[in-house]
């Protein structure tokens, strides 16, 4: 007996923004769980029409994409 986790990071983040409290919802974007949420929230803005409303989380949405996606150029001990 298995039961999947659903994860609604992204719709959390949502109400964040569309409640007004943008900073919120850009500190929980420079802390996502995962590249995948990212996405999902991009999407979800973008399904929305809601793109471009809230450049400053656009913005930390795709730097923190990037900033996952690359590799490490170093590594801890």
């Amino acid at each position: 007996m298995t039961k999947t986790r659903t994860n609604d990071w992204a719709a959390k983040v949502m109400g964040l923004l569309k409640g007004g409290n943008t900073s919120a919802a850009i500190a929980q974007i420079k802390v996502a769980p995962s590249v995948k949420d990212l996405r999902q929230l991009g999407d979800a803005l973008a399904a929305a029409g809601l793109n471009g409303r809230w450049r400053e989380a656009d913005a930390a949405i795709e730097d923190n994409i990037a900033a996952m996606s690359a590799p490490r150029l170093h590594r801890s001990p």
